[in-house]
């Protein structure tokens, strides 16, 4: 059953007990909160997933919900949990359901040390894919939109799950946090597209969630294998430019964009090696995604 075969009021309700489990491929995520906008946007982004039953049981079980402290009267915040722990300090009300998705890709980052995770967005296509590792302000996410949207699978926008043994990336599907001018590109370009509304003023900007495409949701269990590793770069000003990347500065790249390398020591260092060993590694300049999707789809690449 997906969240979609229920209705958004039975949803609503099972927010508020907690009795949602959401299955993402590498992970399984219990759910709560009684906050109206939380529960409208995740049934509205999350409706093609499926829902486990009882007997498979959420590898974490987080919530979004106000302090019940006097200042939620006068000050509205919100609140993430980790079952009952707290990590971050509370945020304003009105960035309730990003908070949401930062803290899910935090459950992760912190806790799921059976595979490498990169900060970095992976799209596949014809059965190979490619990393795109990149600091904020690169484009990346506006890029992941866009080839998620003309062809391409999305597999994660923000983290590449890496297993350790066979190097394949594992799928871990959710919405695309689009930042400022990106919100509006990406409606202008796919006005068809589900997109959350604008959070504003977060420390990312204003901030919107896309849908992300119910094929890559269907095939969220199917391993892949990389291709290539791309370090995107947004200038305005130059057209695509395409710089080949040394063996040493595509390791630097990733390791930079590593969130658990260094917990998993040898295994983490290792699995870098390999996969940067056995991919080609670019960086791409460009003003025009055209003519980014128009390389890549050649794929011109080489180890």
């Amino acid at each position: 059953m997906r969240l979609r075969d229920i209705s958004a009021s039975e949803a609503a309700a099972r927010l508020i007990t907690g009795d949602i489990n959401i299955d993402l491929g590498v992970a399984a995520f219990g759910v709560q909160s009684a906050l109206p906008d939380v529960q409208r946007v995740f049934y509205q982004l999350y409706g093609d997933y499926e829902l486990l039953d009882e007997a498979s049981p959420a590898d974490f079980r987080v919530a979004v919900q106000s302090p019940k402290s006097l200042r939620r009267w006068y000050k509205p915040q919100i609140h993430f949990l980790l079952d009952d722990f707290v990590p971050f300090l509370p945020l304003p009300r009105s960035q309730a359901y990003p908070v949401l998705e930062w803290g899910m890709n935090w459950c992760m980052a912190s806790h799921m040390h059976k595979y490498l995770l990169l900060h970095g967005a992976v799209l596949e296509k014809d059965g190979k894919a490619i990393i795109f590792p990149a600091p904020p302000g690169s484009g990346k996410s506006t890029l992941t939109a866009y080839l998620a949207h003309t062809g391409w699978r999305l597999l994660s926008d923000e983290m590449t799950v890496i297993n350790l043994e066979t190097g394949l990336v594992h799928p871990f599907v959710r919405p695309i946090c689009l930042k400022n001018n990106s919100i509006d590109l990406v409606k202008s370009w796919f006005p068809d597209v589900s997109i959350s509304n604008i959070a504003r003023d977060t420390n990312k900007g204003d901030v919107a969630h896309v849908k992300p495409p119910i094929a890559s949701v269907d095939h969220i269990k199917q391993t892949v294998q990389v291709m290539a590793v791309v370090l995107p770069k947004y200038t305005p000003d130059v057209s695509l430019d395409i710089y080949s990347l040394t063996k040493a500065d595509a390791f630097q790249a990733l390791s930079d964009n590593a969130f658990n390398d260094s917990v998993l020591g040898a295994d983490g260092f290792l699995a870098l090696q390999r996969l940067v060993e056995n991919t080609a590694a670019v960086e791409i300049h460009y003003n025009d995604l055209a003519e980014v999707l128009a390389f890549l789809n050649e794929g011109q690449f080489s180890a």
